[in-house]
């Protein structure tokens, strides 16, 4: 084997009596799954199985008990999916010369590209590290490729510098060199697919969460790797799974509309931000993803260890964790769904907590602090364009003829018109000021009604909201 080498002088190393033929995980979507020795050199490190004390949807889980799973898993059925779709490439279309370190590279790339998350996973980068670090810009993508680095030195992996290279291009899902995109491309879609984002991690969120979440999931990954060939150097699908990969887009809609922005859980969420905002001074957190020494140390037990201490630095942020351990959470004031069109006339920097308690009436007593904004933006995968117009097709028909698109009238009439929706939301850290917040909400919305455009739709949600403020039902 090239590239990724076994090196038995290492101590320990020995010591696997799986090192020459891998290791079976039953796994409840994909069922026996196994990972090769090359696999779990990396799986079996301090770094990888860090993952397993991290949810993989963070503060969902205090509002879905079964949301229970952690990026460990998920990261298991990448890498199992990775290396099924190059297995089936290098098996259907011998003409793409795939060789083996490219197959070793996509499963390590499957396996590793979560290495970065930092706990309650994207709310550490979404909202605890803009809030912490205003300044610098940091993604969990990038820490995956800087944890790669230190599992590799610190767990003496025989590996050399281009496939390392290769393996972090794969995560990112960028080549880095010319030749790579020009003659390799297809191989970066299959773990972090930038053309449009179908790709074997959203391939196993999706249905590992609907099977955690309750949820229904009508697609199936393992039939779109079989009905998937490169043409073009570009990964195509079988012209009548059109409507299936449509479904894996609206499934996705679905979990964030239903389950991952779900109010309690945004809430929750906005809690364990500040419990790790109260307590970044003193623990230091936001600055350990600068040093990886420090990084996998943080997971989601990091609650934990704020809560069992007796420093007095940390007294603020226990009493946010005492509310969330008795469910006196952040109370849910309102929201708005920015009318189709209409977002460059309501922008954050006109709805803002600052802007709303300016609204408050005499003696409201509203202070910045009180109030929460949350901008929730909701789409198919890449903003608020159609996924689907980047993905090609082929025909078994006509294979000579190359790839082709399908434009969405051809798929059905009620495939949406618009691909992303702004939702702005209101909470309360104080549940008895929620009322007061409400009113100042709705006289800052009011403002808008100078707008013809917007005039219809703030009117007409006042009024469906109006009985609701009044007798505090919602």
């Amino acid at each position: 084997m090239s590239g990724l080498t076994f090196n038995h002088n290492i101590p320990g190393n020995l010591s696997y009596d799986h090192l020459n033929y891998g290791k079976i995980f039953n796994d409840p979507i994909h069922g026996h799954i196994r990972l090769d020795d090359v696999q779990m050199q990396f799986a079996d490190t301090v770094q990888f199985q860090r993952l397993r004390e991290l949810k993989q949807l963070g503060a969902c889980y205090y509002v879905f008990p079964g949301a229970s799973h952690n990026r460990f898993e998920h990261s298991l059925g990448v890498s199992y999916l990775a290396a099924g779709v190059i297995e089936h490439f290098k098996e259907n279309q011998p003409e793409l010369h795939i060789t083996q370190d490219e197959i070793d590279s996509v499963k390590i790339a499957g396996l590793c590209h979560d290495l970065g998350h930092g706990p309650y996973s994207h709310l550490f980068d979404n909202e605890f590290m803009p809030l912490a670090r205003p300044h610098k810009r940091w993604t969990h993508e990038e820490a995956s490729e800087m944890m790669l680095e230190y599992l590799i030195d610190d767990n003496y992996i025989d590996i050399d510098r281009h496939q390392i290279n290769f393996i972090k291009d794969l995560i990112a899902g960028v080549p880095k060199s010319t030749s790579q995109a020009n003659d390799r491309a297809f191989l970066f879609d299959i773990v972090a697919n930038k053309r449009n984002s179908l790709d074997v991690d959203k391939f196993d969120y999706i249905e590992r969460d609907c099977y955690n979440l309750g949820a229904k999931s009508s697609y199936d990954a393992k039939r779109l790797m079989w009905f998937s060939r490169v043409i073009d150097n570009q990964i195509c699908y079988h012209e009548k799974e059109v409507y299936n990969l449509y479904e894996i887009f609206h499934t996705r809609y679905s979990l964030f509309k239903q389950m991952y922005t779900h109010r309690k859980a945004k809430a929750v969420e906005c809690m364990i931000t500040d419990i790790l905002v109260a307590a970044d001074p003193f623990l230091k957190i936001s600055e350990s993803v600068e040093d990886p020494k420090k990084f996998w140390k943080l997971t989601d037990g990091i609650l934990k260890t704020i809560e069992h201490s007796e420093d007095d630095e940390l007294k603020d942020a226990r009493q946010i964790i005492k509310r969330l351990r008795t469910r006196k959470l952040y109370r849910f004031v309102d929201e708005f769904l920015i009318p189709a069109g209409m977002e460059s006339h309501i922008t954050k920097d006109k709805i803002s907590a600052r802007e709303l308690v300016s609204y408050q009436s005499d003696n409201s007593g509203l202070v910045e602090e009180d109030v929460i904004i949350e901008w929730l933006v909701i789409n198919y995968a890449m903003k608020d364009r159609n996924p689907m117009d980047s993905v090609r097709f082929f025909s078994k028909r006509h294979q000579d003829q190359g790839s082709f698109t399908i434009p969405k009238q051809q798929v059905s009439s009620l495939v949406p018109s618009q691909f992303q929706e702004i939702n702005i939301r209101v909470f309360a850290r104080n549940p008895e000021k929620s009322k007061e917040i409400r009113k100042a909400f709705y006289r800052m919305m009011r403002t808008y009604n100078l707008n013809e455009q917007l005039k219809p739709d703030i009117e007409s949600w006042m009024t469906a909201r109006q009985n609701l403020w009044e007798t505090d039902n919602i």
